[in-house]
């Protein structure tokens, strides 16, 4: 699947909807006070970008070498000491994951305090069609609760949860994975009247979480 996300590399670096975003703002404010952090699954590196920015030492890991990770490793398997990062942070990458149970005990693992973690929430099973159809290396997404279970599953206590609505133009998201023809109208259809003048809408979690 890490040859998927190299050809995706550049499309995710120059997002527009990746680059920035209150949940990103959000992350950042979470991390004040850290050294280090990790960022999981860095994709485009926008994370790893604005803890630099902020002052932090960053070190980024991806599955795919075209996303210029400092470390090529899987969420599941971080190939790093416990406690080895104050923060460790992961945006928008935990419904890729085969197993999101073991790559967030991993992030607890190698953390000293905060585990920070943002991702599209649970819409319905059309939706879940439609997110697989577009990016075939979509897992799942999950609900509010089910994220409450998971953090608790990996000896998380949540200390603060926010829900958000995003704003995405539909063709752009299309393109970024290379949906096209047939399946894109299938991913059209299935969002029917959630496509509003070309855009549609996300709900969206950020958990902040410290070892119990």
């Amino acid at each position: 699947m890490s040859s998927v996300w190299n050809e995706r590399a550049e499309a995710y670096r120059q997002s527009e909807a990746h680059r920035e975003g209150e949940d990103l703002d959000l992350l950042v404010e979470w991390a004040a006070g850290g050294r280090t952090a990790l960022d999981v699954a860095t994709g485009g590196g926008h994370v790893a970008r604005r803890l630099r920015e902020a002052g932090l030492q960053v070190v980024s890991s991806d599955p795919a070498p075209a996303m210029q990770p400092d470390v090529v490793c899987r969420a599941e398997d971080l190939p790093f000491a416990d406690g080895s990062f104050d923060v460790v942070a992961c945006r928008l990458a935990g419904h890729h994951f085969t197993n999101v149970l073991a790559a967030l005990r991993e992030m607890a693992r190698v953390s000293g305090d905060r585990v920070l973690v943002v991702d599209n929430l649970y819409m319905g099973e059309a939706r879940e069609e439609a997110d697989h159809l577009r990016d075939p290396s979509h897992v799942r997404n999950y609900t509010v609760d089910e994220w409450r279970e998971l953090y608790s599953g990996a000896g998380l206590h949540i200390e603060d949860l926010r829900t958000f609505d995003k704003e995405l133009e539909v063709e752009p998201w299309l393109a970024r994975s290379g949906c096209a023809g047939d399946d894109a109208a299938r991913v059209r259809a299935l969002l029917g009247d959630q496509i509003r003048e070309g855009w549609t809408s996300l709900d969206r979690i950020a958990l902040k979480g410290r070892k119990s």
